[in-house]
């Protein structure tokens, strides 16, 4: 009886609501949105998550990646060297034995493995850009040195054949591992392994096949990683021997150029770059540190060299984005509680518009409790019927949202549960109110009422 006692009264507001539609559809505005604004704001944050531990996966984890550069101090004093001919031959020299830096080299890399214990290993780098040709087809592409190590640091894994040996490395051997789409472009419906492959003036055998690995272009710019699918690599004494080594040119070679009218630095750097990885996370700043003082000493503090740590910048931006969608979601939730206010609002209204009708309710023998029964069935039933809404809406804006802008979205069906059970519950904590004072009302004085 008490149940039947409950719809009946929901049954009486919901009837009530279906003769003024038009007031109950712009209640549930605030309602609609709010939870739209939830779904959507939390599935954005989902997704750039995602996206970030998909990052990671690709720059490799613990990893820290040394880049060579031009000294900007260097560049100066080269411009001023050029404008001034007056300068004495033996205060540039004195110059350059103070300021001069050997740039990144291979002494680097050997020197980091053998004297910061906490690193596990390096990847010594050396980047050529050039000409592929294999039977009268050709692409230009990167040819990068490199130890086996590398392929570990960047999660690189075989299609076929495989990687260099270690009499290939010590012996500078002529062999490369290409990435997929060199085999698309230049190998098509043919087995590329065992094939030589002409890069730049040297002919290479091909021994391994990368597979594929998609990486998006603004990722390899902020994170320094490479697009392993459009590059050949070789070991790195093979590079240094048969193509490029530019720790040989001396520094009045360097000075004759630079002082070429309209002509950059030249890059005196042997090695383009080094990967350090390192053994465990909880070392990582304090490796970190230890590699800045060290090559800072070594480079004779010239600073042709940065020092860039994927993981931690994308951490801090994992807690970035974090904290920017809780603010999301924190202002999306506003539109929940100016959707409850709103109901509450109307259904204080609705009580003025209704004294008479709630009078003889009261009068007929109905009860406070089914008189608040009726009001909260009408707040609920909006707040139910705009959370729905809002779910739909949600959903909807989070997929346009995805194919509109590319922004990587994710709904979860926590966010759904959680949105829609806080639309209910706004409905029963705004419509307590007007339920209460409906169900306090005199009934004689309610049916004197206009």
């Amino acid at each position: 009886m008490r149940l039947q006692r409950i719809i009946f009264n929901f049954d009486i507001g919901i009837r009530a609501l279906f003769q003024n539609r038009m007031r109950a559809i712009l209640t549930s505005l605030g309602i609609i949105f709010g939870v739209a604004s939830v779904i959507a704001m939390l599935a954005i944050g989902k997704g750039a998550e995602k996206e970030i531990l998909e990052q990671i996966k690709q720059v490799g984890s613990n990893n820290v990646i040394i880049k060579s550069k031009m000294d900007d101090q260097s560049r100066k004093n080269d411009d001023a060297e050029s404008s001034d001919n007056s300068t004495a031959s033996n205060s540039n020299e004195t110059r350059d034995k103070k300021n001069f830096s050997p740039g990144l080299s291979m002494s680097d890399a050997d020197d980091i493995m053998r004297n910061v214990s906490t690193v596990k290993f390096v990847s010594p780098e050396i980047e050529l850009q050039t000409q592929f040709m294999f039977d009268g087809l050709n692409m230009n592409g990167k040819l990068i040195g490199v130890k086996n190590y590398y392929f570990e640091t960047t999660g690189a894994t075989l299609f076929d054949g495989g990687f260099f040996s270690d009499q290939q490395m010590e012996n500078a051997e002529p062999v490369c591992i290409i990435g997929r789409n060199i085999k698309t472009k230049l190998f098509a419906g043919k087995d590329p392994v065992g094939q030589y492959l002409k890069c730049g003036n040297n002919w290479l055998l091909i021994i391994g096949v990368l597979g594929n690995k998609n990486v998006d272009a603004k990722d390899m710019e902020k994170l320094s990683v490479r697009n392993l699918n459009n590059e050949v690599y070789l070991p790195v004494n093979t590079m240094l021997i048969r193509y490029s080594n530019r720790s040989l040119v001396t520094t009045e070679k360097i000075r004759r150029i630079r002082n070429r009218r309209n002509q950059s630095p030249s890059n005196y750097n042997q090695l383009d770059r080094i990967v350090v990885h390192v053994a465990k996370s909880e070392t990582m700043m304090p490796t970190v540190e230890i590699l800045s003082r060290l090559l800072s000493r070594r480079h004779q503090q010239v600073e042709d060299y940065e020092i860039v740590v994927p993981e931690l910048l994308l951490k801090q931006e994992q807690k970035t984005k974090a904290l920017f969608n809780v603010v999301l979601a924190i202002i999306a939730s506003i539109s929940l509680i100016v959707g409850g206010i709103g109901i509450m609002n109307i259904m204080l209204a609705s009580v003025l518009e209704r004294t008479r009708e709630i009078g003889l309710r009261l009068a007929l023998g109905a009860t406070k409790r089914d008189v608040v029964m009726q009001f909260l069935g009408e707040a609920v039933s909006i707040s139910v019927t705009g959370g729905l809404i809002g779910v739909i809406l949600g959903i909807t804006t989070s997929l346009l949202i995805k194919s509109a802008t590319g922004i990587q979205t994710i709904i979860s069906p926590a966010s759904i549960i959680i949105s829609f059970t806080i639309s209910i519950a706004v409905g029963l904590i705004f419509g307590i109110l007007p339920a209460k004072r409906a169900a306090k009302s005199d009934p004689v004085v309610s049916l004197r009422s206009d």
